[in-house]
C-alpha cells in the first residue's frame, strides 16, 4: 500500500484548530446552557414550521378568523417564551440560528 502525502493545511482549517480551545471546560453550567441552546433550537424550527403551516392554511382559506386569530396568539406566545428561555441560559437569537451546513442557517 502506498502511503499518502502528509495533508498541508491551508489558512482555513489551521486558523479553525488555532482558535479551538486546547482543553474544553465542561461544568454543569456550560452542560445546561448547551442542552438548553439545543431544545429551543428544536422548538424553535418546529415553531417556525409550524407558522409556515399556519400561513399556507390561511392562503387557502381552510382557517376561520377566530382559527387564525388564536394560532396567531398562540405562536406570538412560543415565540416570547423561546426568548425567554433563552435570555435565562444566557443565549442571544443568534445563538438558536444554527448552521444547517449546505441548507444554510436556520433563519
Amino acid at each position: 500500500m502506498s502511503e499518502k502525502a502528509p495533508r498541508k493545511d491551508t489558512g482555513t482549517a489551521a486558523e479553525e484548530a488555532e482558535s479551538v480551545p486546547s482543553r474544553i471546560e465542561l461544568s454543569p453550567d456550560n452542560i445546561e446552557q448547551g442542552l438548553a441552546k439545543l431544545v429551543l433550537t428544536l422548538i424553535d424550527f418546529l415553531r417556525q414550521l409550524m407558522e409556515r403551516q399556519a400561513i399556507r392554511r390561511m392562503e387557502g382559506g381552510t382557517l376561520t378568523d377566530e382559527e387564525i386569530e388564536q394560532m396567531g396568539e398562540a405562536l406570538m406566545k412560543l415565540e416570547a417564551k423561546i426568548r425567554e428561555l433563552a435570555e435565562q441560559f444566557g443565549l442571544s437569537p443568534e445563538d438558536l440560528n444554527i448552521d444547517l451546513g449546505p441548507l444554510g442557517r436556520l433563519r
